[in-house]
């Protein structure tokens, strides 16, 4: 793969900076409608004719387990009816069941051979992968040492397979902090960095293998946390000038030290290249600030700053805990209020991107069609190529597939989020995943009339069926 030149350290101009607070702050629906209307659309994502490269089984899998996924009810309770379903069954049966249907739809694989053969299907469609450990933590969960040990060894693993394989010239892999990282600790940590901000150097230091102290936490709880820097560093390492390591976010409760810990990662490594990446929620309040003060660090300390931009998937549990913590809730008070930031926020990094590509990268990650218009028009109003490197898209494997496959025909970067390993290991993140994106696939009904259209095209029926 091409090494990346070595980013200037000259940061945008004052008054550029200044343009670009103005542009991000505000998320509400009077700001954006005072921003200039964009030019009218070209990309039409209408036709079932993205379908025809899938096999007759892969579209009525994907019309039964897209039917299936509509009903609230069936995914409220996923969880608990299929730890029914497997205890009836047993271990064997349940996995025959689920390996054609719902695991086919949304992983790759278990085996390495068979993740190469979906990734190569995948290639040879225009789409790239972006490899997902399904390895993760919650509060309650934490499983110790010995077990983030082993969780490193599969992030290693992803880098491995992820470079080793021809699927795309610049690979991508997602990461969760927790999985490496007890979650109880970044909870304390968010406190800590609320009453006191933890300086990044020190943690650049810690990453190095330096034995700091930091102030707040006990003797074990320090120990705990350099060893968890030390996975991190040891999975960078091995990632740089090979695989963009895309960090996570998580909760809000322990966002602020996931991001910290990501910020430091990307100054250690994102000197010569864009290799660590941060993950921005545009449905919580702050997340346009939190976008600019990323800027505005990447800037005055010389590092290339990744962006994974996104909606957020927490909103429900979010808002539930705020209520009964009596804290203002910090998600955004409408849809269309959360459409405006993300938009918003997109504006602002195409904008930086325009002005230092070599410093500044985005993955528009969205199934909302609009935002995907609107960030190929702004592309090409500031002369962005459509596969120049600094901008692409992303989807989830199995979903939004008529958007991804006509931004790949149309010559954009698109990758598509990939978990992988066993029906066992899959499992619990395929329902927290479907669970947190309940609103997406409540809303898949146009995916399903384009396979229905389609479908019916192939059975000789026309385009309204029987």
């Amino acid at each position: 793969m091409m090494m990346m030149m070595p980013i200037a350290r000259s940061g945008p101009s004052l008054p550029r900076l200044a343009s670009l607070r103005l542009l991000g702050t505000g998320a509400s629906r009077t700001a954006a409608a005072e921003q200039p209307e964009l030019p009218s659309a070209s990309l039409s994502f209408q036709e079932p004719s993205a379908f025809r490269v899938k096999s007759l089984g892969e579209l009525l899998r994907a019309l039964a387990v897209f039917r299936l996924c509509s009903f609230p009810a069936l995914v409220n309770h996923c969880g608990k009816l299929l730890s029914v379903a497997r205890a009836l069954m047993g271990r064997r049966l349940f996995s025959m069941l689920l390996r054609p249907t719902v695991y086919a739809q949304f992983v790759a694989g278990e085996s390495e051979a068979e993740i190469s053969r979906s990734m190569q299907k995948m290639s040879s469609l225009g789409l790239r992968p972006m490899l997902a450990v399904p390895i993760e933590e919650d509060l309650g969960e934490s499983s110790g040492e010995e077990t983030y040990d082993e969780n490193t060894e599969a992030m290693l693993e992803c880098v491995r397979i992820s470079h080793s394989n021809a699927w795309s010239k610049e690979p991508m892999m997602q990461l969760k902090i927790t999985a490496l990282l007890s979650p109880e600790l970044c909870v304390k940590l968010t406190t800590l960095i609320s009453q006191r901000p933890l300086d990044l150097n020190l943690l650049v230091r810690a990453l190095d293998g330096e034995p700091i102290h930091f102030p707040g936490l006990n003797e074990s709880e320090v120990a705990h946390f350099l060893r968890g820097l030390q996975r991190l560093n040891q999975i960078a390492e091995a990632s740089v000038n090979k695989v963009r390591v895309l960090v996570d976010a998580e909760y809000t409760y322990m966002n602020p030290a996931l991001s910290l810990v990501t910020m430091a990662m990307m100054k250690k490594f994102n000197q010569d290249g864009v290799w660590i990446w941060n993950t921005y929620q545009c449905y919580l309040k702050e997340s346009r600030s939190l976008l600019l003060e990323a800027l505005r660090r990447s800037s005055d300390e010389g590092f290339g700053l990744g962006v994974k931009l996104v909606r957020g998937a927490y909103m429900d549990k979010e808002r539930k805990l705020a209520g009964e913590e009596g804290r203002p809730d910090p998600v955004h008070r409408c849809w269309e209020d959360t459409n405006d930031s993300y938009n918003g926020s997109l504006d602002v990094m195409l904008e930086a991107i325009s002005q230092k590509p070599e410093r500044f990268r985005i993955i528009v990650a969205t199934h909302n069609e609009d935002s995907v218009r609107r960030a190929a028009r702004r592309m090409e109003e500031l002369g962005m190529d459509n596969d120049g490197g600094s901008v692409c898209f992303g989807q989830l494997l199995g979903m939004c597939d008529h958007v991804s496959l006509t931004l790949a025909k149309e010559g954009y970067a698109v990758y598509k989020s990939v978990p992988y390993g066993s029906v066992e290991d899959t499992l619990p993140y395929l329902v927290r995943r479907a669970q947190e994106n309940q609103t997406v696939l409540q809303g898949i009904r146009k995916e399903r009339d384009l396979l229905r259209r389609e479908l019916y095209r192939r059975l000789g029926l026309g385009a309204g069926g029987p």
